[in-house]
């Protein structure tokens, strides 16, 4: 249970120096998740972001509007792609896993 709460909760880091809470890191790839990719997003491009689970987590978090308490439950399948639909003014139009 510990350990789970380790890797899946939004604010207790690992022990260690350098363990990272998702906290810690959504506030290092949203800014520039933001700032970025949405911009490009917006203008209609096609984007693929690829990146380590946890820097996932914190963007689907924000897109999918999760709570702390959600984000514990949230897995994301290595190697699986999902598609988001996401308007001009950046809001989700849809979600799709494809498995």
């Amino acid at each position: 249970e510990q350990v789970k709460i380790w890797r899946r909760s939004y604010d207790v880091p690992p022990p260690g120096e350098k363990g990272e809470s998702l906290k810690d890191t959504a506030a290092r790839t949203l800014p520039y998740f933001e700032s970025k990719i949405m911009p490009e997003v917006k203008s209609g491009k096609n984007v693929i972001v690829a990146a380590h689970g946890n820097s996932l987590r914190s963007i689907v978090m924000d897109l999918d509007k999760l709570t702390k308490e959600q984000v514990l439950e949230l897995n994301l399948d290595t190697g699986v792609p999902i598609v988001y639909e996401i308007d001009s003014e950046g809001k989700v139009v849809s979600k799709d896993i494809l498995s």
